[in-house]
This record gives structure tokens, C-alpha cells and sequence, in this order.
């Protein structure tokens, strides 16, 4: 439906913008929420490099379990058995998620704008658990599917009984012991939390635990959404974890795919990287950046200057350098 492929992102706002594009599906990794200043879990420093087993509520057995794979600390099975760990390594990331710790970056406000501007956004395929996106008030819940779960929600791990957030995270902060040491509120000793429908001790964030299911929402949306794609948009994400990244090759050959991403990915799934690519496009940077660039070839800029306010540092000053160049060019 877009005739030539795109060779700018001139040419993809083009098509965005057209009466020929009428569904966009977005899938999002990592890198959307990098500006946002959010604990990595997975690279050098991050929460899996860190992890100390000895200062985690656990058995011997468990702990030299986490020491051989730090993954381990966050497994269904882990988390059944004994859920002190999973909620003493999360204890931070809770409460900062209630505490808006982080805020939602360029790239979360350009989906947002996405759907407020034109009505085209099918869904928002999201990687990451951070929960950012419901920063957004223009962005519906019902146009996100959290692949992996959210931080920013709460249920029993056993029953599936969501419970209030905010409650949750005030059991939290009374009940599980601040590993870090900088919460003086933090209780000595942690103490499970129990399920107010079934009493059992499986009170979690709502993330997906490892060896465990995705949301079946994820299953339903998918085959729903991409047989009437006309744009994927692949933002910040290396294109590694199934099955989130099968959206790539099930969408219709017909549908444009963009990347946004700073080193090409998805080679084995297809996209096309050559001379002559016939439907792929690569727009090669951090997000916020290459996300800023779409906003202005869409005539959106003046629509994300008035979330500078809102947003991390280093997304807003993505916007005040651009700002400055428009200052400089126009003198």
C-alpha cells in the first residue's frame, strides 16, 4: 500500500500520514525507556551482575542456586516456594514505580501523540516492565499489551486476584526488608505477603516471572492486530526474545517495517538490510533522538514541546538541543 519503500523518515511520515496507513502496531524494547535513567537488570552493573544472594531472606540451598544463575531469583517456581527474594530485588523498583522515580521518555510521548494526533495506533506491543507508558494519559490501556507484565500493577501469583497498587506497595515498604539499606522504614526482617481472596503468600508485581506464562492477552491481540498492519515500528529492542519478536515476519508481506534502533537487528527474522530493500526501513540511532526527527517530519514538534516538564533529563534536553538548532538556524 506504500508504493516505493521508504528511504527516509520523510517518506515514512508520508505514509504515517496517508490515507493508504490506517494501522500501525509498535513493538518496544530496552531502549524506549534508556533516557528514563532506569536500573538495567541484564548489562555490566545491572541487577543480575550485582545480585548478593547472602543478603537475600533465603536457604543455603537457594542461595547457591542465585550465585550459579542469578536468574533464578526470579523464577516461577523460585517465587512459589519461597517469594522473599523476588520481592527483596524488587523492593526499589516497586516503590520507585509508585514514587515516579522515572518518567516516561521521548519515545512513550511519541506513541502517545501517535494515537491522540491520527487514531492509527492498533497496539503498542511493550518488552519492557517498567510500567512508563501509563504515564501517558492520552494513551488508553487497552491499546498496550504488556508482553512481559508491568511493575506497575499487582497481583497473586497463584489465584491471578489483582490487587490495588498502591496498597501493595504500602505492604511492601511495612513487610520486605530494604536490601540496599537506604530505606529507613524498611522493616528487619521481611515477611511474605498473603492473597486477600485465596491466603496464599504469592503477592507479586504483575511481571512475568521466568518459566512462566505470558499474558494471554498477548496471544488473543496478536492474531487479531497484524493481519491488517500496514507500519510495524520496531522501537529500541535487539529482536532476541520470542515470541514478541515473531511480530516481525507475521506481519502481511505488505507492511512497512521501520527500526529504530542504534545497530541494525532481526537479520534472521527477515529484515532486510541490503541496497534494494523492499519494505524495511532502518533509522539508525537512540530512540529519542531518531523518534524526535519522525515528530518533526510529521509537523508534530510544537505537540512535544509542552512535555519538557514531564519527561527524564535526558529526553528533554534531546528536545532543547533541537530547539537551540532551530534558534541557530533561524538567525
Amino acid at each position: 500500500p506504500f508504493g516505493d519503500c521508504p528511504s527516509s523518515l520523510s517518506d515514512v511520515a508520508k505514509f504515517i500520514l496517508s490515507d493508504q496507513c490506517q494501522s500501525i502496531i509498535i513493538l518496544a524494547g530496552a531502549g524506549m525507556s534508556v533516557s528514563s535513567g532506569i536500573p538495567d537488570f541484564r548489562s555490566s552493573g545491572g541487577l543480575y551482575d550485582t545480585l548478593r544472594p547472602d543478603l537475600l531472606t533465603a536457604t543455603e540451598p537457594e542461595r547457591r542456586a542465585m550465585s550459579m544463575d542469578p536468574t533464578v531469583a526470579l523464577e516461577q517456581g523460585m517465587f512459589l516456594q519461597n517469594p522473599l527474594p523476588c520481592l527483596e530485588l524488587n523492593r526499589p523498583f516497586i516503590l520507585g514505580t509508585r514514587d515516579r522515580l522515572w518518567k516516561a521518555t521521548l519515545a512513550h510521548r511519541f506513541v502517545e501523540l501517535l494515537h491522540h494526533k491520527t487514531g492509527k495506533l492498533t497496539r503498542l506491543y511493550q518488552q519492557n516492565i517498567d510500567g512508563l507508558e501509563g504515564q501517558c494519559e492520552r494513551l488508553p490501556r487497552d491499546k498496550v499489551v504488556m508482553v512481559h507484565g508491568s511493575m506497575d500493577r499487582a497481583e497473586c501469583a497463584l489465584c491471578g486476584t489483582t490487587t490495588d497498587f498502591d496498597e501493595f506497595c504500602d505492604r511492601v515498604q511495612r513487610n520486605i526488608k530494604d536490601i540496599t539499606g537506604k530505606d529507613p522504614l524498611g522493616p528487619p526482617q521481611s515477611r511474605a505477603l498473603a492473597c486477600d481472596l485465596c491466603g496464599y503468600e504469592a503477592v507479586k508485581p504483575s511481571i512475568i516471572l521466568f518459566r512462566s506464562a505470558l499474558p494471554k492477552e498477548f496471544f488473543e491481540r496478536v492474531p487479531q492486530d497484524i493481519p491488517h498492519a500496514d507500519v510495524l515500528i520496531v522501537i529500541g529492542t535487539s529482536l532476541a526474545v520470542a515470541p514478541a519478536n515473531t511480530l516481525v515476519f507475521r506481519v502481511p508481506p505488505a507492511t512497512m517495517r521501520v527500526v529504530v534502533n542504534r545497530e541494525p537487528v532481526g537479520f534472521r527474522l527477515g529484515i532486510d538490510y541490503g541496497d534494494d530493500p523492499k519494505r524495511d526501513y532502518f533509522a539508525k540511532g537512540d530512540c529519542d533522538k531518531v523518534l524526535l526527527d519522525l515528530i518533526e517530519e510529521l509537523g508534530w514538534f510544537d505537540d512535544i514541546v509542552p512535555f519538557l516538564d514531564k519527561l527524564p533529563e535526558a529526553s528533554a534536553q534531546v528536545i532543547r538541543d533541537r530547539i537551540e538548532e532551530k534558534a541557530g538556524s533561524a538567525s
